[in-house]
């Protein structure tokens, strides 16, 4: 903790250390996302170790939160948008470098986006928000998924032209459609159950955007 601590004094502006932990994530993702479409072994071993790095903060500022004490609402809704941020990019460069199928992709950000932006508009009234225990199991199969992905591309590269037994295995059973799907499905679910849960958040946050747009009396 207080090496930790050392780390981010230069960066200090008035942030606990969890959101500064946050903070990076969102810093790391934009990183790793460069890093990992270039070509050559060695950059995939570094945006695995860059993604290893990001996805640890995101175990660490919980801990540290609870540790120290200082969840506030800011790291309430900093944290689980670094950790969309990571994981939809993350994808987004598979889709880019065409190891999964870009609907997949599509279908995952804009669960996200949904989300995202139910969650901002309920902390923006003052409104409970409904959290699932499903969401943290999506989480954690997403980041399976996503060290599932990068194993899976540092193999491949690592291999060439040749094969291995973990290659073969993957690719006989067809894994990486397996493990995708299931978890474009899942994530799907969560999402679908968010918007019941808190559907009055839905429905005024669509006439609030309809307002915007369609300037109207509609209550």
């Amino acid at each position: 903790m207080k090496f930790l601590k050392k780390i981010f004094a230069p960066f200090d502006i008035g942030m606990s250390l969890p959101n500064q932990l946050t903070v990076l994530r969102m810093i790391l993702t934009p990183v790793f996302a460069v890093v990992l479409t270039y070509n050559g072994l060695h950059f995939k071993y570094v945006a695995f170790g860059i993604f290893l790095i990001a996805s640890l903060t995101d175990w660490y500022d919980g801990y540290a939160a609870r540790k120290l004490g200082k969840t506030t609402e800011t790291g309430k809704y900093l944290d689980p948008l670094a950790d969309k941020l990571l994981v939809s990019t993350a994808f987004g460069i598979f889709a880019y470098l065409q190891v999964i199928p870009v609907w997949m992709f599509f279908v995952i950000a804009f669960r996200d986006i949904v989300i995202t932006a139910l969650r901002a508009y309920a902390i923006s009234t003052n409104k409970e928000f409904e959290t699932s225990s499903l969401a943290k199991w999506k989480t954690a199969s997403q980041m399976t998924a996503i060290y599932f992905l990068l194993i899976w591309i540092i193999a491949r590269e690592q291999v060439g032209a040749g094969s291995s037994a973990f290659l073969n295995f993957v690719e006989e059973l067809n894994l990486v459609w397996g493990v995708m799907l299931f978890v474009t499905l899942y994530t799907l679910a969560t999402g679908v159950l968010y918007a019941i849960e808190n559907r009055s958040h839905l429905k005024s946050l669509a006439i609030a955007c309809y307002r915007v747009f369609v300037p109207t009396n509609v209550r």
